[in-house]
């Protein structure tokens, strides 16, 4: 993979994506995930499955499928108090079907709201419990007068199909990388309409590619879609060797890697060797069995070697599930940022090899195999002569070029560069 002309990326492209996508009412079931996977099928070839209602998955069960039409509360003038169509945060995700008139105190026990936030609205859901209720800001709630309303929630609870979209880009060997994003919060964008679009453009940039690995992309709803996943695929995961879940990718915050379950495994190494080359803050944590899919492909009874990815992690920004998350959260800068960190992982797992030292006796007379020519040049490929040592020294069949890369605290780029050109004039053989 030539690294610096490969790929082509585009932080306003990526935002514009996340724009589309926004309106949407997405659940962890319905229309709203199946439009959504559409519009990225135009970009990448997903393959959209889908499982029963009622479908066993391990200890779960696929719950109906919930789609929404219209909601809004009316005053007894006929006036929208709270209106679905203007925020589809509005409606607790996968309330029941309400039409009904009730008294504002009755009213009020169905009304959520962020008293420390007042002009923003929560995001709710009540998916296993059948349920209803109105998300509104603190302002729009003390605004209500003492009134009859009228409520309508235009919704349905029906025997259908759990939906999740799957890419399969094959490379030369069936061990796989996996990338997984949740694709069933409605109008979220860092949590995690950032993350779909990383990946819808991390595959974009995998198509056609000449790959050692094969990767498998997959946008799932949350929890139930990767428990659904892995009770389909129980003899297959076995090929997954390395693996990151994609969320909350586009804010400001510095990068955040929530390590394996196991906790140093490659996948750990190279993802904090990459944050290391971006010379930029950035925070490692250990595994925790809370957050997103991580959790259940690090369940005990799987403990893939899968980590996740993010800036300021899910619940520790203020605007987490609420409708400050939204188009001015994010910005293209740092969904390219992201994105390219995702692009040296994707480098380090296809490069990262191991060679050996034909000539390990003495440092080689470097100038006769016209080296020195290339060492400080302006060519993108510029040659580090101290990582040339660096990998003479270390290149005795048992260091990769990741091992070489982090005891010598230089990128990885420059030691493979220089592994490259020592390998075409002969003086390193590659072990694995």
């Amino acid at each position: 993979m030539d690294f610096e002309n490969e790929f082509s990326i585009s932080g306003d492209e990526m935002f514009q994506l996340i724009a589309e996508l926004y309106p949407i009412c997405r659940s962890i079931t319905g229309d709203g995930v199946r439009k959504s996977l559409e519009i990225i099928k135009d970009y990448i070839p997903l393959t959209i499955y889908q499982e029963a209602t009622g479908t066993v998955v391990f200890d779960w069960v696929i719950p109906k499928e919930w789609n929404i039409r219209d909601a809004y509360i009316k005053n007894s003038k006929e006036q929208k108090v709270v209106d679905f169509k203007k925020s589809n945060l509005h409606v607790i995700n996968y309330s029941v079907p309400i039409h009904a008139e009730m008294s504002l105190n009755e009213l009020k026990k169905h009304l959520f709201t962020l008293p420390d936030f007042p002009e923003w609205i929560p995001y709710l859901t009540s998916y296993y419990n059948e349920n209803w209720g109105f998300c509104i800001s603190q302002q729009e709630f003390e605004r209500l007068k003492d009134d009859t309303y009228e409520v309508v929630i235009d919704s349905e609870l029906i025997d259908g199909f759990l939906v999740y979209g799957e890419l399969l880009i094959k490379g030369r060997t069936d061990e796989e990388v996996l990338f997984s994003t949740y694709i069933c919060h409605p109008s979220l964008c860092n949590d995690n309409l950032s993350g779909v679009v990383l990946l819808t453009y991390l595959a974009m940039n995998l198509l056609n590619k000449d790959l050692k690995y094969s990767y498998r992309f997959l946008f799932i709803p949350e929890t139930i879609g990767s428990i659904t996943w892995l009770s389909k695929h129980e003899d297959t995961v076995k090929n997954i060797k390395y693996g990151l879940v994609a969320t909350c990718v586009g804010d400001s915050g510095p990068s955040t890697y929530k390590k394996s379950r196991e906790g140093n495994l490659q996948i750990d190494r190279i993802v904090e060797k990459v944050l290391n080359d971006f010379d930029e803050p950035f925070n490692i944590v250990d595994f925790f069995p809370t957050g997103s899919d991580e959790r259940q492909f690090c369940s005990p009874g799987f403990n893939l070697p899968i980590g996740s990815l993010m800036r300021t992690p899910y619940a520790l920004f203020p605007e987490y599930h609420t409708s400050a998350d939204n188009l001015d959260f994010i910005q293209p800068q740092f969904l390219e940022n992201s994105i390219k960190k995702y692009i040296q992982v994707v480098f380090i797992i296809e490069n990262n090899a191991t060679f050996l030292n034909k000539n390990p006796k003495c440092e080689p007379q470097l100038g006769k195999r016209g080296l020195y020519r290339k060492i400080g040049s302006q060519k993108t490929n510029i040659l580090n002569e101290n990582a040339i040592l660096w990998v003479l020294n270390l290149s005795d069949g048992k260091n990769s070029l990741l091992d070489i890369a982090i005891r010598s605290k230089l990128k990885f780029l420059e030691i493979w560069n220089a592994a490259i050109e020592l390998y075409k004039v002969g003086l390193l053989e590659k072990v694995n």
